[in-house]
């Protein structure tokens, strides 16, 4: 199981790229960045209780652009692992979004993982035009028109709520592989869906079940019910507690990775204070 980190990157906290080479130097294997372009000041949708809600924290109001701080990140470390944990991609045009994660994953020579998820903030979404009752197949469909451009030379798609004509598109992503996809959320509906149509199910574990032993075993049966062969569909962690009786038990239920939380900081020399303090679980677990 490899071990990396999730941080909401802000102007306020770490640089990212000291944050990143601090994580690498660890010896973390990934991290990941969240995504919100913005919050409308309604606040009509209430902040999930799951995520810790109700109270709505700064940090979202104040996150830097996922893709241009990973670029960042990609240009001064040499292994990390760059995931967006999630790319809300239903907000996104997905013939752009393609070519961005094809150009970061073939400039860093495969280092991407492409995190996306259906969103929780309705009104954000609908800033962008989303059919918030359309968004899972939604994101399914713009999912689909970005893995046609990264491993079709003809790329062509044919899907309910996005299409693509005939098209060429290049750089691909490293060495012509396709780009590990997760989906990201928690959940019955978000697990139904990336037993369909994902690499692995990024789950945010619920509060009821922390350690997954309920949750693994269900959307192993999901996807099996669903046609697919279920150890062929990845299970991985999204803000891991960095736990090490609790990263034990995702270990041994064949969990790929854990993303752990670090929590977001006012102040850099917080920000890293808080990685450094997550990074002793490292050396507790191995």
């Amino acid at each position: 199981m490899e071990i990396g980190v999730v941080y909401f990157f802000t102007d306020r906290g770490p640089d990212p790229i000291d944050f990143a080479q601090a994580a690498e130097s660890y010896g973390f294997e990934s991290l990941f960045v969240p995504e919100h372009t913005h919050f409308p000041v309604s606040r009509r949708t209430e902040y999930p209780v799951a995520y810790g809600g109700p109270g709505l924290p700064e940090f979202y109001l104040r996150t830097y652009d996922q893709m241009t701080t990973l670029s960042m990140v990609a240009a001064r470390t040499e292994n990390l692992k760059l995931g967006t944990g999630v790319c809300l991609l239903a907000q996104h045009d997905p013939i752009a979004k393609a070519k961005q994660f094809a150009t970061l994953d073939h400039l860093s020579k495969g280092r991407v993982i492409c995190g996306v998820g259906f969103g929780w903030n309705v009104e954000e979404a609908e800033a962008h035009g989303v059919n918030w009752r359309r968004r899972y197949s939604t994101v399914r469909d713009k999912l689909k028109v970005m893995q046609a451009l990264w491993t079709e030379d003809e790329a062509s798609y044919a899907g309910d709520m996005s299409s693509l004509e005939p098209s060429w598109a290049w750089p691909k992503p490293f060495e012509g592989r396709s780009i590990r996809t997760y989906l990201g959320g928690a959940g019955p509906t978000t697990m139904r869906h990336a037993a369909l149509w994902a690499d692995a199910w990024y789950v945010v574990p619920p509060p009821a079940d922390q350690t997954l032993e309920d949750s693994i075993p269900r959307f192993r049966q999901v996807a099996e019910e669903a046609g697919r062969d279920p150890s062929s569909v990845g299970v991985a962690v999204a803000s891991a507690p960095p736990d090490p009786a609790i990263l034990e038990k995702y270990r041994a239920q064949g969990v790929e990775r854990a993303v752990l939380w670090v929590n977001p900081a006012e102040s850099p020399a917080e920000g890293m204070r808080n990685l450094e303090d997550v990074a002793k679980v490292l050396a507790q677990l191995a």
